[in-house]
């Protein structure tokens, strides 16, 4: 029997900066969900990569004084890097700049929906938000400026291609409605529907050459460059065979474009539209919003190297509610590292292997636990972490099993296993042990390879050195 197919993504980021945190968040939710579904034993397919066209891009570039090329080059490669320096299990990394793999699938779809009557030329004026990438309406902005940038847009005027969206709309919104596009969060779903609600326009999918030279060329216009987000999207039908995506993770900030162009998109190309669009909030820095400006701007990058990868997981998983905007302070890290990574799982560890190898046990094959009650809080753990990730709850499904550690240093105390003759209590904590190494795996899967390791070795090594 052939293995269940199961497809996941992240947004592919924007290649104007470097890596911050909150995209490191996106890059983990989907690598959980992932590790997760290859546990179920399905076929998993995860994509992720780089958003590389656009004006933002091609004025980023000229500011640092360099070429479009080269700057998205160099920025490209850190965020490849940050898929290793995070331990993702992605299969593939895909960026738009590449014409073998991604220009064709451009080209292909935009002839199909041009041949269908669904892309048609107009001329237009608006105002055009070069931060968000695209034109908004005046009922929008806040004091005349963009709600996300807080920036004035510009008036842009000019002939372009025009995607037929407000055909496609009402559709949308049946298949939002009826949930066969699955919306997380409920809040975000309802924020579409109200969107959708208040009169979908057609899209404009080109600009002019005149503007922007950095982009696809429209097929058959040489005066055309396709629109940033119309291509973007499309890389997500890279692996053919696992469409549709099973998840889309994505952040609040573009999510209106996956939940309503691109959905419109896939129906006007007769292809079937994502099952679940999971959407994330933002990371604040101590209360404030992270800018260049203050100062405040997290790096993955050192967040790694000074505290280990699995210790940055855990964080943004636990700490960071999946759908809620969080707060990222070094303190508080560090408060949730020494409680519950040193204290917590590194501690409980250490004891087991510790009083295991004072007896001269070893783990065993065995699944039984003796213990009624041990056996029972593990199989209710189990139930609870797995119903968790189902519903992309992380920081609910670690505090289960977080739980469950507790339980077990609670355990050790009651029955006191150091004192001799307990040997069936030593043998409980090692099956325990093992359970536990399994269910942190999608979240923390370099801690369950080391705890696995000790568990056959019976070598106990401090998992998480306490912090100062």
């Amino acid at each position: 029997m052939s293995q269940e197919k199961f497809y996941i993504t992240t947004s592919i980021a924007y290649t104007n900066a470097l890596p911050h945190i909150g995209y490191a968040l996106e890059l983990v939710q989907a690598d959980t969900i992932a590790r997760y579904q290859r546990l179920l034993d399905k076929d998993v397919f995860f994509l992720t990569g780089t958003d590389e066209h656009g004006l933002k891009i091609a004025r980023a570039a000229e500011n640092a004084g360099k070429t479009p090329e080269k700057f998205t080059d160099e920025i490209s490669a850190k965020f490849k890097e940050l898929t290793k320096v995070l331990n993702l299990s992605n299969n593939d990394f895909i960026r738009t700049t590449d014409k073998k793999r991604h220009w064709p699938i451009v080209e292909k779809v935009w002839l199909k929906l041009q041949g269908k009557g669904d892309i048609y030329k107009k001329k237009y004026q608006g105002l055009y938000c070069v931060g968000c990438e695209a034109f908004i309406k005046e009922k929008d902005l806040i004091d005349g400026k963009c709600s996300i940038h807080f920036k004035e847009p510009e008036i842009v005027e000019e002939e372009n291609w025009f995607f037929k969206l407000s055909q496609y709309a009402p559709t949308v919104k049946e298949e939002i409605e009826n949930k066969k596009i699955n919306i997380v969060p409920e809040t975000k779903k309802n924020e579409i529907l109200s969107f959708i609600n208040q009169g979908v326009e057609d899209i404009s999918v080109s600009r002019s050459k005149e503007n922007l030279k950095w982009g696809i060329p429209v097929p058959g216009d040489d005066k055309q460059i396709t629109y940033v987000w119309f291509e973007a999207l499309l890389n997500y039908l890279l692996p053919e065979t696992y469409w549709p995506a099973d998840v889309h993770c994505v952040g609040k900030d573009i999510f209106r474009f996956h939940a309503l162009m691109w959905p419109a998109m896939l129906l006007a190309l007769g292809l079937e539209r994502p099952k679940n669009i999971l959407v994330h909030g933002f990371i604040n820095s101590g209360g404030q919003k992270m800018s260049k400006s203050l100062g405040n701007v997290v790096d993955p990058f050192e967040l790694v190297k000074k505290y280990g990868v699995d210790a940055v997981r855990y964080f943004l998983l636990r700490e960071i509610p999946a759908t809620e905007d969080g707060d990222f302070t070094e303190e508080k890290f560090k408060e949730r590292y020494n409680a519950d990574l040193a204290k917590g799982i590194g501690n409980l560890v250490a004891r087991v292997i510790t009083l295991a190898k004072n007896s001269k046990l070893q783990i065993t094959n065995s699944k039984q636990v003796l213990n009624y009650k041990l056996q029972k809080e593990t199989n209710t753990t189990r139930e609870n972490c797995y119903k968790f990730l189902d519903g992309f709850r992380f920081n609910e499904a670690l505090m289960v099993i977080w739980e469950l550690i507790s339980f077990c240093d609670k355990h050790i105390e009651e029955e006191r296993p150091w004192e001799g003759g307990k040997e069936k209590v030593i043998s409980d904590l090692l099956i325990v042990l093992r359970e536990i190494s399994q269910l942190v795996r999608p979240f923390l899967p370099g801690t369950s390879e080391k705890i696995l390791k000790q568990l056959k070795s019976g070598k106990s090594e401090i998992l998480f050195p306490r912090l100062d």
